[in-house]
């Protein structure tokens, strides 16, 4: 009587090495081992699922690993429009969404990360670059004052290697950041690549040129990537990703567009602060904020008249989206 063939045993995730993703390229990423190695790694399957700051099992397939399971995330910041979804990185302790005074920048497109950030409960920072531009940036500050009054982080910088003002304002924000793990976003030209080149002189990111003709900067970051900042090392904040006190940035491409369709239009209100607020004093349980009677949104919205709580420019951007939103996807 022949022996039973016996089951090949499925790979045993005790026998899995642990790590985390720092850099992706299309259908392949790089991995950092505990001990600080870094390895080429393929995702299991056609589909490539991971993203930097994704923790993973893998394992030895030839001179290069196997991603074999994706750890559980605290969250994915990502943006999506009608076509395609681009996923920045996973277990963010912070996002630092950094604009520049000059050229001007994008109030909608600020709102769009701030509330990408908001839906995946991720703490949001706005730096404003270029602080010695006296008349741009004064501008520009003002514009900001909406969410200074909700509560944000606003930190005023300058990354100009020239600069003349007197305190750059770079180890204010550093506070911000250390022992967490943040996602540094902004649209080309913002000074993202400058700032990573300041906090971790060997990234040699190459600073992007401001292309006067588009008033926006080339895409000079064409993936996402992780890097530990030592200098910034110190005591883990609480709940913080990294654990022992690391500081990691994780530098992102420039965008020119920020989809949200990932959010349904009756969740947008909630991710806005100046909205949530007054949530739940309407008169309709299911209004818009947009035209209803009775609405507690509404009546907090500044007028010529009314001072209100909440600027005309965010009520304005919030009925632009709801209505972006609202519209039929195919």
């Amino acid at each position: 009587m022949s022996k039973p063939k016996q089951r090949q045993a499925a790979p045993d995730a005790a026998v899995l090495e642990p790590g985390l993703v720092v850099a992706t390229y299309g259908r392949h990423c790089l991995v950092e081992t505990p001990e600080g190695r870094r390895l080429i790694c393929h995702p299991r399957g056609k589909k490539n699922q991971v993203v930097v700051g994704d923790q993973v099992l893998w394992q030895i397939a030839g001179d290069e690993g196997s991603i074999e399971k994706l750890q559980e995330r605290r969250n994915l910041f990502y943006r999506q429009d009608e076509i395609r979804t681009k996923s920045f990185a996973a277990n963010l302790d912070r996002v630092l969404i950094l604009i520049a005074a000059d050229p001007e920048y994008s109030e909608s497109q600020l709102s769009r990360a701030l509330v990408a950030a908001e839906a995946e409960r991720i703490t949001p920072i706005i730096a404003l670059n270029k602080s010695d531009l006296a008349q741009p940036f004064a501008q520009a500050w003002e514009r900001l004052a909406p969410y200074r009054a909700m509560g944000y982080s606003v930190m005023p910088i300058s990354l100009s290697p020239r600069s003349p003002v007197a305190d750059d304002g770079v180890t204010a924000l550093c506070k911000h950041l250390q022992g967490l793990t943040t996602l540094v976003l902004g649209p080309s030209g913002s000074g993202k690549s400058t700032l990573i080149n300041r906090l971790v002189p060997d990234a040699q990111v190459e600073t992007g040129e401001i292309s006067l003709a588009l008033n926006s900067g080339k895409h000079t970051t064409t993936s996402t990537r992780w890097y530990w900042v030592p200098a910034l090392d110190g005591v883990a904040q609480e709940g913080a990703a990294t654990g022992a006190g690391r500081t990691a940035l994780i530098d992102s491409p420039g965008f020119q567009e920020f989809g949200l369709h990932h959010i349904e239009p009756t969740r947008l209100a909630d991710c806005m602060p100046d909205l949530r607020k007054h949530l739940g004093g309407c008169k309709f349980y299911n209004c818009t904020h947009l035209h209803e009677p009775g609405c507690a949104v509404l009546a907090q919205v500044e007028t010529a008249e009314h001072p209100g709580t909440i600027s005309a420019r965010r009520h304005r951007i919030y009925a632009q989206l709801f209505e972006e939103l609202g519209q039929q996807r195919w």
